[in-house]
Protein backbone atom coordinates (compact mmCIF):
# COMPACT_ATOMS: atom_id res chain seq x y z
CA UNK A 1 0.00 0.00 0.00
CA UNK A 2 1.39 3.45 -0.97
CA UNK A 3 1.64 6.38 1.43
CA UNK A 4 -1.30 8.16 -0.21
CA UNK A 5 -3.39 5.00 0.11
CA UNK A 6 -2.39 4.80 3.77
CA UNK A 7 -3.49 8.40 4.32
CA UNK A 8 -6.87 7.75 2.71
CA UNK A 9 -7.36 4.64 4.81
CA UNK A 10 -6.44 6.55 7.97
CA UNK A 11 -8.87 9.37 7.27
CA UNK A 12 -11.83 7.22 6.25
CA UNK A 13 -11.37 4.96 9.28
CA UNK A 14 -11.17 8.00 11.62
CA UNK A 15 -7.58 7.19 12.60
CA UNK A 16 -6.44 10.65 11.52
CA UNK A 17 -8.04 14.08 11.62
CA UNK A 18 -8.46 16.05 8.40
CA UNK A 19 -5.75 18.46 9.58
CA UNK A 20 -3.33 15.58 10.15
CA UNK A 21 -4.29 14.21 6.77
CA UNK A 22 -3.54 17.50 5.01
CA UNK A 23 -0.25 17.82 6.88
CA UNK A 24 0.77 14.42 5.58
CA UNK A 25 -0.34 15.38 2.10
CA UNK A 26 1.81 18.51 2.26
CA UNK A 27 4.77 16.40 3.35
CA UNK A 28 4.29 14.38 0.18
CA UNK A 29 4.16 17.56 -1.90
CA UNK A 30 0.49 17.08 -2.77
CA UNK A 31 -1.75 20.08 -3.32
CA UNK A 32 -5.25 20.28 -1.86
CA UNK A 33 -6.86 19.84 -5.32
CA UNK A 34 -4.76 16.76 -5.94
CA UNK A 35 -5.72 15.25 -2.61
CA UNK A 36 -9.36 16.12 -3.20
CA UNK A 37 -9.39 14.30 -6.53
CA UNK A 38 -7.58 11.33 -5.07
CA UNK A 39 -9.94 11.00 -2.13
CA UNK A 40 -13.25 12.24 -3.51
CA UNK A 41 -14.73 8.89 -4.47
CA UNK A 42 -13.62 7.16 -1.29
CA UNK A 43 -14.85 9.90 1.06
CA UNK A 44 -18.22 10.42 -0.60
CA UNK A 45 -18.83 6.69 -0.67
CA UNK A 46 -17.98 6.53 3.03
CA UNK A 47 -20.43 9.33 3.81
CA UNK A 48 -23.26 7.69 1.89
CA UNK A 49 -22.74 4.24 3.38
CA UNK A 50 -23.71 5.63 6.81
CA UNK A 51 -27.29 6.32 5.81
CA UNK A 52 -28.36 6.96 9.36
CA UNK A 53 -25.81 9.68 10.03
CA UNK A 54 -25.37 13.35 9.13
CA UNK A 55 -22.29 15.42 9.92
CA UNK A 56 -22.92 19.19 9.92
CA UNK A 57 -20.06 21.69 9.69
CA UNK A 58 -20.01 25.18 11.13
CA UNK A 59 -18.57 28.07 9.07
CA UNK A 60 -17.16 29.81 12.15
CA UNK A 61 -14.28 27.64 13.32
CA UNK A 62 -16.05 27.31 16.68
CA UNK A 63 -19.22 25.85 18.16
CA UNK A 64 -18.96 27.95 21.34
CA UNK A 65 -21.77 30.31 20.33
CA UNK A 66 -25.55 30.49 20.62
CA UNK A 67 -26.07 30.46 16.84
CA UNK A 68 -26.71 26.72 16.69
CA UNK A 69 -29.38 26.62 19.38
CA UNK A 70 -31.87 24.68 17.18
CA UNK A 71 -29.37 21.83 16.95
CA UNK A 72 -28.70 21.66 20.70
CA UNK A 73 -32.44 21.85 21.41
CA UNK A 74 -33.10 19.04 18.92
CA UNK A 75 -30.44 16.88 20.57
CA UNK A 76 -31.77 17.60 24.07
CA UNK A 77 -35.41 16.98 23.15
CA UNK A 78 -34.77 13.95 20.92
CA UNK A 79 -36.03 15.65 17.76
CA UNK A 80 -33.45 13.92 15.56
CA UNK A 81 -34.92 10.56 16.51
CA UNK A 82 -32.48 7.70 15.99
CA UNK A 83 -30.25 9.59 13.57
CA UNK A 84 -26.54 9.63 14.37
CA UNK A 85 -25.82 13.37 14.27
CA UNK A 86 -22.46 15.12 14.51
CA UNK A 87 -21.65 18.81 14.63
CA UNK A 88 -18.13 20.02 13.86
CA UNK A 89 -16.51 23.49 13.91
CA UNK A 90 -14.43 22.96 10.71
CA UNK A 91 -11.58 25.47 10.47
CA UNK A 92 -11.57 29.28 10.50
CA UNK A 93 -11.47 29.98 6.77
CA UNK A 94 -14.25 31.26 4.53
CA UNK A 95 -14.99 28.27 2.32
CA UNK A 96 -13.52 25.56 4.54
CA UNK A 97 -16.76 23.81 5.52
CA UNK A 98 -17.98 23.79 1.92
CA UNK A 99 -14.69 22.28 0.73
CA UNK A 100 -14.80 19.57 3.39
CA UNK A 101 -18.36 18.61 2.45
CA UNK A 102 -17.55 18.58 -1.26
CA UNK A 103 -14.65 16.24 -0.51
CA UNK A 104 -16.81 13.93 1.62
CA UNK A 105 -15.42 14.88 5.03
CA UNK A 106 -18.87 16.01 6.14
CA UNK A 107 -22.43 16.01 4.85
CA UNK A 108 -23.76 19.53 5.28
CA UNK A 109 -22.10 22.94 5.31
CA UNK A 110 -23.54 26.25 6.47
CA UNK A 111 -21.97 29.14 4.62
CA UNK A 112 -23.22 32.55 3.56
CA UNK A 113 -24.61 33.23 0.07
CA UNK A 114 -21.41 35.13 -0.75
CA UNK A 115 -19.12 32.31 0.33
CA UNK A 116 -21.42 29.75 -1.28
CA UNK A 117 -21.23 31.65 -4.58
CA UNK A 118 -17.44 31.80 -4.38
CA UNK A 119 -17.47 28.04 -3.96
CA UNK A 120 -19.79 27.58 -6.93
CA UNK A 121 -17.47 29.75 -9.01
CA UNK A 122 -14.51 27.63 -7.90
CA UNK A 123 -16.26 24.42 -8.89
CA UNK A 124 -17.33 23.24 -5.43
CA UNK A 125 -20.41 21.29 -6.48
CA UNK A 126 -22.80 21.89 -3.59
CA UNK A 127 -26.46 22.91 -3.60
CA UNK A 128 -28.44 24.77 -0.96
CA UNK A 129 -31.28 22.76 0.58
CA UNK A 130 -32.25 24.73 3.70
CA UNK A 131 -32.66 28.50 3.89
CA UNK A 132 -31.74 28.90 7.54
CA UNK A 133 -31.98 32.69 7.55
CA UNK A 134 -35.02 34.48 6.16
CA UNK A 135 -33.56 37.96 6.71
CA UNK A 136 -30.05 39.08 5.82
CA UNK A 137 -28.07 38.16 8.92
CA UNK A 138 -25.08 40.41 8.20
CA UNK A 139 -24.47 43.80 9.81
CA UNK A 140 -21.73 46.41 9.73
CA UNK A 141 -20.19 47.38 13.06
CA UNK A 142 -18.99 50.97 13.49
CA UNK A 143 -17.07 52.64 16.32
CA UNK A 144 -19.38 53.92 19.04
CA UNK A 145 -20.73 57.33 18.12
CA UNK A 146 -20.02 56.70 14.42
CA UNK A 147 -17.32 59.40 14.21
CA UNK A 148 -16.94 59.00 10.43
CA UNK A 149 -20.64 59.53 9.83
CA UNK A 150 -21.22 56.26 7.96
CA UNK A 151 -24.96 56.42 7.18
CA UNK A 152 -25.19 53.46 4.81
CA UNK A 153 -23.07 50.60 3.59
CA UNK A 154 -22.29 52.68 0.48
CA UNK A 155 -20.35 55.06 2.72
CA UNK A 156 -17.75 52.35 3.30
CA UNK A 157 -16.11 53.44 0.05
CA UNK A 158 -12.62 54.63 0.93
CA UNK A 159 -12.81 53.01 4.36
CA UNK A 160 -11.05 49.97 5.85
CA UNK A 161 -13.23 47.04 6.92
CA UNK A 162 -11.76 44.38 9.20
CA UNK A 163 -12.78 40.74 8.74
CA UNK A 164 -12.00 37.45 10.38
CA UNK A 165 -10.85 36.02 7.05
CA UNK A 166 -10.20 37.83 3.76
CA UNK A 167 -12.57 35.38 2.08
CA UNK A 168 -15.36 37.21 3.89
CA UNK A 169 -14.92 40.04 1.40
CA UNK A 170 -17.25 37.88 -0.70
CA UNK A 171 -19.90 38.72 1.89
CA UNK A 172 -19.26 42.45 2.15
CA UNK A 173 -18.68 43.28 -1.54
CA UNK A 174 -22.26 42.38 -2.54
CA UNK A 175 -23.61 44.35 0.43
CA UNK A 176 -21.79 47.45 -0.80
CA UNK A 177 -22.99 46.94 -4.36
CA UNK A 178 -26.59 46.44 -3.21
CA UNK A 179 -26.35 49.78 -1.40
CA UNK A 180 -25.15 51.48 -4.60
CA UNK A 181 -21.48 51.58 -3.72
CA UNK A 182 -18.30 50.43 -5.47
CA UNK A 183 -16.70 47.44 -3.69
CA UNK A 184 -13.34 48.13 -5.35
CA UNK A 185 -13.05 51.32 -3.29
CA UNK A 186 -13.18 49.43 0.02
CA UNK A 187 -10.05 48.17 1.77
CA UNK A 188 -10.06 44.92 3.72
CA UNK A 189 -7.82 43.51 6.38
CA UNK A 190 -8.02 40.19 8.20
CA UNK A 191 -7.55 39.86 11.95
CA UNK A 192 -8.59 36.27 12.62
CA UNK A 193 -10.96 35.56 15.50
CA UNK A 194 -10.12 38.93 17.10
CA UNK A 195 -11.48 41.09 14.29
CA UNK A 196 -14.00 42.76 16.63
CA UNK A 197 -11.23 43.70 19.02
CA UNK A 198 -9.27 45.12 16.08
CA UNK A 199 -12.13 47.52 15.36
CA UNK A 200 -12.37 48.48 19.02
CA UNK A 201 -8.64 49.28 19.00
CA UNK A 202 -9.01 51.61 16.03
CA UNK A 203 -7.27 49.41 13.49
CA UNK A 204 -10.14 49.78 11.01
CA UNK A 205 -13.15 51.95 10.27
CA UNK A 206 -15.77 49.19 10.32
CA UNK A 207 -16.17 45.44 10.76
CA UNK A 208 -18.42 42.71 9.48
CA UNK A 209 -20.81 41.42 12.12
CA UNK A 210 -24.08 39.52 12.27
CA UNK A 211 -27.18 38.90 14.35
CA UNK A 212 -26.30 37.13 17.57
CA UNK A 213 -22.69 38.26 17.38
CA UNK A 214 -23.79 41.82 18.20
CA UNK A 215 -24.94 40.69 21.64
CA UNK A 216 -21.97 38.35 22.02
CA UNK A 217 -19.56 41.22 21.38
CA UNK A 218 -21.43 43.39 23.86
CA UNK A 219 -21.11 40.62 26.43
CA UNK A 220 -17.35 40.76 25.87
CA UNK A 221 -17.20 44.53 26.30
CA UNK A 222 -17.21 45.43 22.59
CA UNK A 223 -19.85 48.16 22.25
CA UNK A 224 -20.42 49.38 18.69
CA UNK A 225 -22.98 51.14 16.56
CA UNK A 226 -24.45 49.07 13.72
CA UNK A 227 -25.99 49.16 10.29
CA UNK A 228 -28.44 46.26 10.65
CA UNK A 229 -28.77 44.11 7.53
CA UNK A 230 -32.39 43.05 8.08
CA UNK A 231 -33.57 46.67 8.02
CA UNK A 232 -32.54 47.34 4.42
CA UNK A 233 -31.04 44.33 2.60
CA UNK A 234 -32.99 42.19 0.12
CA UNK A 235 -30.37 39.42 0.23
CA UNK A 236 -30.86 35.92 1.68
CA UNK A 237 -28.79 34.70 4.61
CA UNK A 238 -26.77 31.58 5.37
CA UNK A 239 -28.18 28.28 4.22
CA UNK A 240 -27.34 24.59 4.54
CA UNK A 241 -25.60 22.98 1.57
CA UNK A 242 -25.07 19.35 0.61
CA UNK A 243 -23.32 17.63 -2.28
CA UNK A 244 -25.27 17.80 -5.54
CA UNK A 245 -24.89 14.03 -5.86
CA UNK A 246 -26.60 13.58 -2.50
CA UNK A 247 -29.46 15.87 -3.48
CA UNK A 248 -29.97 13.91 -6.68
CA UNK A 249 -29.94 10.57 -4.83
CA UNK A 250 -33.56 9.72 -4.03
CA UNK A 251 -32.45 7.13 -1.47
CA UNK A 252 -31.06 9.95 0.72
CA UNK A 253 -34.17 12.15 0.62
CA UNK A 254 -35.69 10.62 3.75
CA UNK A 255 -32.41 10.92 5.65
CA UNK A 256 -32.00 14.62 4.93
CA UNK A 257 -35.70 15.37 5.42
CA UNK A 258 -35.64 13.70 8.82
CA UNK A 259 -32.47 15.52 9.79
CA UNK A 260 -33.80 18.92 8.75
CA UNK A 261 -37.04 18.20 10.58
CA UNK A 262 -34.96 18.07 13.75
CA UNK A 263 -33.64 21.56 13.01
CA UNK A 264 -37.17 22.80 12.21
CA UNK A 265 -38.46 21.47 15.52
CA UNK A 266 -35.54 23.10 17.33
CA UNK A 267 -36.37 26.40 15.62
CA UNK A 268 -40.03 26.08 16.59
CA UNK A 269 -39.07 25.31 20.19
CA UNK A 270 -36.84 28.40 20.25
CA UNK A 271 -39.69 30.51 18.88
CA UNK A 272 -42.04 29.27 21.59
CA UNK A 273 -39.57 29.58 24.47
CA UNK A 274 -36.37 31.49 23.66
CA UNK A 275 -35.24 31.46 27.27
CA UNK A 276 -35.41 27.66 27.39
CA UNK A 277 -33.57 27.34 24.04
CA UNK A 278 -30.81 29.60 25.36
CA UNK A 279 -30.53 27.65 28.62
CA UNK A 280 -30.39 24.31 26.79
CA UNK A 281 -27.62 25.59 24.51
CA UNK A 282 -25.61 26.99 27.40
CA UNK A 283 -25.85 23.67 29.23
CA UNK A 284 -24.93 21.51 26.23
CA UNK A 285 -21.58 19.73 26.13
CA UNK A 286 -18.94 20.27 24.93
CA UNK A 287 -19.65 24.01 24.58
CA UNK A 288 -21.23 24.74 27.98
CA UNK A 289 -18.21 26.08 29.87
CA UNK A 290 -17.07 28.42 27.09
CA UNK A 291 -20.54 29.81 26.32
CA UNK A 292 -21.27 30.34 30.02
CA UNK A 293 -17.97 32.20 30.36
CA UNK A 294 -18.92 34.46 27.47
CA UNK A 295 -22.48 35.14 28.58
CA UNK A 296 -22.32 35.74 32.31
CA UNK A 297 -25.33 38.04 31.93
CA UNK A 298 -28.25 35.82 30.94
CA UNK A 299 -30.20 38.83 29.66
CA UNK A 300 -27.52 39.37 27.01
CA UNK A 301 -27.47 35.65 26.27
CA UNK A 302 -31.19 35.57 25.54
CA UNK A 303 -30.85 38.79 23.51
CA UNK A 304 -28.15 37.13 21.39
CA UNK A 305 -30.25 34.04 20.82
CA UNK A 306 -33.30 36.13 19.92
CA UNK A 307 -31.35 38.24 17.41
CA UNK A 308 -30.71 34.97 15.64
CA UNK A 309 -34.28 33.74 16.08
CA UNK A 310 -35.47 36.94 14.39
CA UNK A 311 -33.32 36.29 11.32
CA UNK A 312 -34.15 32.58 11.24
CA UNK A 313 -37.91 33.23 11.38
CA UNK A 314 -38.18 36.34 9.22
CA UNK A 315 -41.60 37.27 7.87
CA UNK A 316 -42.81 33.78 8.65
CA UNK A 317 -46.30 33.78 7.08
CA UNK A 318 -44.71 34.71 3.75
CA UNK A 319 -42.24 31.83 3.84
CA UNK A 320 -44.41 29.55 1.72
CA UNK A 321 -47.25 29.92 4.19
CA UNK A 322 -45.01 29.51 7.23
CA UNK A 323 -42.20 27.01 6.72
CA UNK A 324 -38.85 26.89 8.45
CA UNK A 325 -35.95 26.58 6.01
CA UNK A 326 -37.80 27.85 2.93
CA UNK A 327 -35.63 29.77 0.44
CA UNK A 328 -36.99 32.91 -1.21
CA UNK A 329 -36.11 32.39 -4.87
CA UNK A 330 -36.65 36.10 -5.52
CA UNK A 331 -34.15 37.05 -2.82
CA UNK A 332 -31.58 34.59 -4.15
CA UNK A 333 -32.07 35.91 -7.69
CA UNK A 334 -31.40 39.47 -6.52
CA UNK A 335 -28.23 38.26 -4.84
CA UNK A 336 -26.95 36.29 -7.83
CA UNK A 337 -27.68 39.19 -10.17
CA UNK A 338 -25.74 41.53 -7.89
CA UNK A 339 -22.65 39.37 -7.59
CA UNK A 340 -22.63 38.82 -11.35
CA UNK A 341 -22.72 42.58 -11.89
CA UNK A 342 -19.67 43.12 -9.66
CA UNK A 343 -17.72 40.23 -11.17
CA UNK A 344 -17.85 37.95 -8.15
CA UNK A 345 -19.42 35.49 -10.54
CA UNK A 346 -18.07 35.34 -14.08
CA UNK A 347 -20.85 33.17 -15.47
CA UNK A 348 -24.61 33.07 -15.27
CA UNK A 349 -25.92 30.67 -12.64
CA UNK A 350 -29.60 29.89 -12.52
CA UNK A 351 -31.13 29.95 -9.05
CA UNK A 352 -32.96 26.71 -9.72
CA UNK A 353 -29.63 24.99 -10.39
CA UNK A 354 -28.17 25.67 -6.93
CA UNK A 355 -31.13 26.36 -4.60
CA UNK A 356 -33.72 23.72 -3.76
CA UNK A 357 -36.76 23.61 -1.47
CA UNK A 358 -37.31 19.88 -2.00
CA UNK A 359 -36.90 18.87 1.66
CA UNK A 360 -38.68 21.85 3.20
CA UNK A 361 -42.28 20.63 3.17
CA UNK A 362 -41.38 17.25 4.66
CA UNK A 363 -39.12 18.83 7.27
CA UNK A 364 -42.00 21.00 8.45
CA UNK A 365 -44.31 18.02 8.91
CA UNK A 366 -44.14 17.71 12.68
CA UNK A 367 -46.52 18.12 15.59
CA UNK A 368 -46.23 21.81 16.43
CA UNK A 369 -48.58 21.44 19.37
CA UNK A 370 -46.24 18.86 20.89
CA UNK A 371 -43.21 21.10 20.38
CA UNK A 372 -45.07 23.99 22.00
CA UNK A 373 -46.01 21.73 24.89
CA UNK A 374 -42.36 20.69 25.23
CA UNK A 375 -41.27 24.34 25.25
CA UNK A 376 -43.94 25.39 27.73
CA UNK A 377 -43.12 22.51 30.08
CA UNK A 378 -39.38 23.15 30.16
CA UNK A 379 -38.26 24.08 33.69
CA UNK A 380 -36.13 27.21 33.62
CA UNK A 381 -33.36 27.86 36.08
CA UNK A 382 -33.82 30.83 38.40
CA UNK A 383 -31.38 32.88 36.32
CA UNK A 384 -33.32 32.38 33.10
CA UNK A 385 -36.70 32.71 34.81
CA UNK A 386 -35.62 36.22 35.79
CA UNK A 387 -35.02 37.21 32.15
CA UNK A 388 -38.03 38.91 30.49
CA UNK A 389 -39.64 37.02 27.60
CA UNK A 390 -38.55 38.68 24.32
CA UNK A 391 -41.33 40.55 22.54
CA UNK A 392 -42.95 38.44 19.83
CA UNK A 393 -41.90 35.05 21.15
CA UNK A 394 -44.54 32.43 20.50
CA UNK A 395 -46.72 34.75 18.42
CA UNK A 396 -47.63 34.62 14.73
CA UNK A 397 -45.90 36.74 12.11
CA UNK A 398 -42.59 38.53 12.23
CA UNK A 399 -41.00 39.76 15.44
CA UNK A 400 -41.19 43.48 16.31
CA UNK A 401 -38.25 45.43 14.88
Amino acid sequence: MGRLDEMITDLTSSRASRRQFMQRAAALGLTIPAVSMATRGTLVASAQEGRNSVKWLSPRGTLEVLDDYPYWVAVKMGYFGDLDVTIDPAIFEATSSAKVVADGGGDMSYVSPGVFSLGVEAGIDLVSVWGMGAYDVFDIALPKGNPLGVASVKDLEGKTVVLGDLGWSGIVDPMIAQAGGDPSKVKYQAAGSGWGQALAEGQADAALSWAGLRAQWLAGGLDFDYIIGKTWSKFPANSFQIRRADQADASLAELYTTYLRGWAMGLEFGHQNPRAATQITMESEPIAAAVQATFTDKNIAVASMFQLADVYRGDFPNRDGGKWGWHSIESWQIFLDTIKEIGQLTKDIKVEEIVFNDYVAGANEFDKAKVKADADAFVLSAEFEAVPVPAGAGTDGAYPS
